[in-house]
């Protein structure tokens, strides 16, 4: 269930925010690769649902904020011009437009996995709703739908980054978005890859945080692992994958990272580190044993982190506000 303790006030807020990011063209941050001065267009006109908000990902993932609170908080502040924002975006001939761009030769590697994977949080948000945006976004969403089965059926490593390459964190995201809306085929796939990237995982080593990180590589493969093992062997894998957890050496993983500049781009990303910690400490304490001898360590983790996350995500300029709400939405509200 969502938690409570987003008040009414911060979500409309957060609404707020989201709804002016989805309008706002500029600055913008394009990353397409072109073959002439011809393909220099507007991203508006590739992407016309999804091109505010600074980047193709964070305008998808601010979308999902927006439809998550019309959708547990239809009475905010605020709420019926989020409405006809998504009406005016959310067409079916928008979608098709965006649709024919993924399914041409640069829509197989652009935004994978992580914007890919936001959309499909999306779409389920809206088929689980009952939404009307959920037809009208469907064009696009089949298409990354089937592309994203395909990549994940096929891919023999992950991608270990704590930044949007990270393969955990968007199969995360779209198993529960197949599980959500019943799309056994998709959600067998993301498990199946789970346990051939990370079953056999033991004595975790990695330095964590980089500079620009804004995931934990390690929580962030034990909150998706934690999604296909059943809650014992998820215990006994998580003790052999950190079994030195209440070492000084993970006090960095424990303990949130100093923000010294919420404002600047890399520092946003510590930001949102603290946000999805938070949550991910919090999955993971729900997943160990109660009695677990490192479920109280997990839950004292997430409250820190989820502390230190929210007092950073407003009031510090757009590199910060275009995608921050959403981790902040999502460590409370969770999705679908």
């Amino acid at each position: 269930m969502p938690d409570t303790r987003l008040d009414d006030g911060t979500a409309a807020r957060l609404l707020s925010v989201a709804v002016e990011n989805l309008r706002r063209d500029h600055p913008a941050h394009w990353s397409h690769v072109i073959a002439d001065d011809d393909e220099l267009v507007p991203q508006r006109v590739l992407h016309p649902i999804f091109a505010g908000s600074f980047d193709w990902h964070s305008c998808v993932h601010q979308t999902w904020l927006a439809v998550r609170l019309l959708r547990l908080r239809p009475d905010l502040p605020g709420a019926d011009e989020a409405r006809r924002t998504l009406d005016s975006l959310v067409t079916a001939e928008h979608a098709r437009v965006e649709a024919a761009f993924f399914d041409g030769p640069n829509g197989g590697f652009w935004e994978r996995p992580y914007g890919w994977a936001w959309l499909l949080v999306l779409d389920a948000e809206l088929r689980t709703w009952g939404s009307p945006w959920a037809g009208e976004l469907r064009p696009l969403s089949a298409v990354l739908r089937d592309r994203y089965l395909v990549k994940v059926a096929g891919s023999r490593l992950p991608v270990r980054t704590g930044t949007h390459g990270n393969t955990a964190f968007a199969t995360g995201l779209v198993l529960d978005a197949a599980r959500a809306v019943g799309d056994e085929e998709l959600a067998a796939a993301c498990a199946a890859a789970a346990l051939r990237w990370h079953r056999e995982d033991a004595g975790y080593g990695g330095f964590e945080p980089s500079a620009g990180d804004f995931l934990s590589p390690g929580l962030t493969e034990a909150d998706l692992v934690r999604r296909v093992l059943p809650p014992a062997d998820f215990a006994a894998w998580f003790e052999a994958f950190l079994p030195d957890l209440e070492e000084a050496r993970w006090k960095s993983l424990r303990e949130p990272v100093p923000v010294d500049e919420p404002g600047d781009p890399y520092g946003s990303h510590l930001v949102g580190l603290a946000l999805s910690r938070a949550w991910q400490w919090h999955a993971i304490a729900d997943a160990l044993p109660p009695s677990h001898r490192w479920t109280d360590l997990a839950r004292t983790a997430a409250e820190a982190h989820r502390e230190a996350g929210l007092r950073h995500v407003f009031g510090h300029g757009y590199y910060a506000e275009h995608w921050l709400g959403t981790f902040a939405a999502y460590l409370d509200l969770k999705a679908f």
